[in-house]
């Protein structure tokens, strides 16, 4: 049945809207049984078909003849089965070979103990063979050839023809899925709507919406496909960057915040209460901090530096600033662990001082609790630290003038955008001490300014970093106790709290008892995991922070927050289980003081990416360095995946790849918000509700429109 077939109006009684919204089973060439298969792939219109696409091509056209094959060298052929030939039988014996014909030569494809491919090749099928060739016997042999079956009626013409290859489900075939999404395209790929007028087109050198779904699906050739995918890519990257470029403006223009000026005078009470004196990087860092609150709209910018960069010194001297001028400010951290260090750091910091601190955290007590929310909105806190219970609490403020987010890739876009409401429109600082990679940073952050502490204060001590397997590692543990017994202390880092039987790896029980009874037998070890109560936690660090005991034994909770100086050792167990941002994070906690610290790494099974991550690990401290080297291995997903932002995942845009195109749309998609604030003129409306659909919610852009 086709779609003109359906009972109710005809096609040009229909919108174009009502067409695309053809259910499949309408779709020429599909039925309602083929449509149950397609609903187990999400295709359940004609416009999931359109978008549906391929996630490979065969190339028809990069094929070499028979004739001119060469041995030893990865090539392709096409030709057709002449005879297939079974030689032997049972376990272990069998030869296969299968006899391709191209003119006037021949191919064999041989298979050894593999019986069952006698079954999948008929003679006169059109084959596609990839391989190393080998000349036996004056005939061309191909072992184990990759094999790619074509359908008769396609690809006929051996020249300059790319095949779609789709994803497919049990019940449809390559040919099928073929057949269906020529018959959608022709039919529907003209009705879908075209978001971009034809001068911005002209103007970036972009094909039609038309012209680019019948090119990603059926390209006649390289520059075909190449053009369709930078014109889908650009759109999906566009539509992202206007949504954080219409976000931006709306903070800038909806928003009030209390201008809050950085005078020479209340520069000199700030720094005054500072140990020592501030890098240049700090310095700059507090000069664009300081220039944004100062402005009477709301700043909402990202701090990022490399650990043990001085990021914290940052945000004390904006929350200060914040409180010179009479208003509160408040800092989140993603754990109570982190929250409890930063009231430490605060309290030493500020201790010649009359600003009035506080926790509000999920580990106080009811009575606590109240008493601190009273304060707060009395005004008779200036700094409160806490966790989300700032975010999801009853925390009212009397004046909320600054907030700031420590660890930001901990929290998500929408919660960004609930915290914004806690206050009366305060300035908004978060900060990160895993370095974004430039791309990262415009994609996920592309609403925020961003500062960048670079260098390290100086006298910081050196870091060396090991990875060791074997009979290495018992010198490792008795390098571990040397500097134990001369008064060091070290952390034994352990990725799990108890034992899988899906992960052999080491866990913190265990090795602690190993330990405990073995390589550190005689020396005072204490433990620390994330689930662990709020104030057990706070006595095993209170515990190691005092030298009671000399190891912690602990999972990656200490991967922030931690600073004892006096611990310059760390010894990371099964490490091909981490993350390289996360191994960098973990080995900052040591050479904090003035000694110089020692990081020793373990892996279980590490795969050749793992390797190339530990690798990466030992050659450099340089954070920055390796958050583009774990860009390159690993790419965004896992770093910085866009689904744990809040954000719709990419269809077809890869940030690692495609790191061109994303700063071009960011470009103008600023471009464009500058000069149409709202996009509200009528060449960029389509382009708006497009924007809204797909990120109004994530961005929490209600206002635009």
């Amino acid at each position: 049945m086709s779609e003109a077939s359906t009972p109710t109006r005809t096609n040009s009684q229909r919108s174009p809207a009502e067409r695309l919204a053809t259910p499949v089973t309408f779709v020429k060439g599909v039925g309602p049984q083929r449509a149950e298969l397609l609903e187990r792939l999400g295709l359940r219109t004609a416009a999931d078909l359109l978008f549906n696409f391929p996630r490979d091509y065969q190339d028809l056209a990069d094929l070499c003849p028979i004739a001119n094959l060469e041995e030893d060298k990865l090539q392709s052929v096409r030709g057709t089965v002449e005879e297939v030939d079974i030689r032997g039988s049972g376990v272990g014996k069998s030869v296969i070979g299968v006899l391709v014909r191209q003119d006037r030569h021949y191919l064999r494809g041989i298979w050894f103990n593999m019986p069952y491919m006698a079954d999948r090749f008929k003679r006169g099928q059109a084959v596609l063979f990839s391989g190393l060739p080998r000349l036996k016997g004056g005939r061309w042999e191909m072992s184990h050839p990759r094999v790619q079956w074509i359908d008769p009626e396609e690809g006929k013409e051996p020249g300059g023809e790319l095949l779609p290859v789709y994803s497919l489900t049990e019940g449809i075939k390559q040919s099928h899925l073929r057949k269906i999404l020529r018959q959608a395209v022709e039919t529907y790929a003209d009705l879908v709507e075209e978001r971009f007028a034809e001068t911005f087109l002209a103007a970036h050198h972009l094909q039609s919406i038309g012209v680019t779904l019948r090119q990603i699906h059926f390209p006649q050739s390289r520059a075909d496909l190449q053009q369709a995918r930078r014109r889908l890519i650009y759109q999906e990257m566009l539509v992202l960057q206007l949504g954080l470029a219409l976000r931006r403006n709306l903070q800038n223009t909806r928003q009030l915040a209390p201008s809050m000026p950085a005078t020479a005078q209340i520069d000199a009470r700030i720094t005054r209460l500072f140990p020592f004196p501030l890098t240049p990087d700090q310095r700059q860092s507090i000069g664009e901090i300081a220039a944004d609150m100062a402005r009477p709209m709301p700043m909402n910018r990202l701090l990022q530096g490399d650990v043990g960069c001085g990021k914290t010194i940052v945000a004390v001297y904006a929350m200060l600033l914040a409180v010179a001028h009479g208003a509160q400010a408040a800092m989140m951290a993603p754990t109570e662990v982190l929250a409890r260090q930063h009231l430490r750091t605060f309290t030493k910091l500020l201790e010649n001082s009359r600003v009035r601190l506080a926790l509000l955290s999920g580990g106080l007590s009811a009575k606590e609790r109240q008493e601190t929310l009273q304060k707060l909105a009395a005004g008779e806190i200036d700094l409160v630290i806490g966790t989300q219970a700032i975010l999801y609490g009853d925390a009212q403020f009397k004046q909320l003038g600054l907030v700031v987010i420590d660890e930001q890739h901990k929290f998500g876009v929408r919660q960004r955008a609930t915290l914004k409401q806690a206050g009366a429109d305060p300035h908004y600082l978060v900060m990160t001490a895993t370095p974004i990679p430039r791309t990262v940073a415009m994609t996920l952050y592309g609403d925020l300014d961003v500062s960048t502490i670079a260098a390290a204060p100086p006298g910081r001590q050196p870091l060396k970093t090991y990875l060791v397997e074997g009979e290495n590692r018992v010198k490792w543990w008795d390098f571990f106790r040397n500097q134990l017994r001369t008064g060091r202390q070290g952390y034994v880092i352990v990725p799990l709290v108890e034992e899988s039987e899906h992960v052999e790896t080491a866990n913190l029980e265990a090795t602690f008892e190993e330990l405990a009874n073995n390589e550190l037998e005689a020396f005072r070890l204490g433990l620390v995991h994330g689930r662990m109560t709020a104030e057990e936690k706070d006595h095993a660090l209170h515990d190691f922070a005092a030298g009671v005991t000399q190891v912690l034994v602990a999972t990656s909770v200490v991967e922030v927050g931690i600073d004892v100086p006096n611990a310059t050792l760390m010894t990371i167990l099964g490490a091909d289980r981490f993350g390289l941002a996360q191994l960098h994070q973990m080995r900052g906690r040591v050479s904090r003081g003035k000694f110089p610290g020692y990081c020793c790494v373990f892996a279980d099974d590490p795969s050749e990416e793992a390797t190339k991550r530990l690798t990466a690990l030992v050659e450099t401290t340089d954070g920055f360095k390796l958050a583009e080297a774990d860009f390159q291995l690993r790419g965004p997903g896992e770093l910085l995946g866009t689904r744990q932002h809040g954000l719709p995942p990419f269809h077809l845009a890869d940030l690692k790849r495609d790191a061109a195109i994303v700063s071009e749309a960011r470009d103008d998609a600023r471009k464009l918000v500058a000069e149409d604030p709202g996009l509200a003129k009528p060449e960029h409306v389509k382009l708006r509700k497009l924007v809204l659909s797909k990120y109004g919610s994530a961005l929490d852009l209600g206002d635009v429109g």
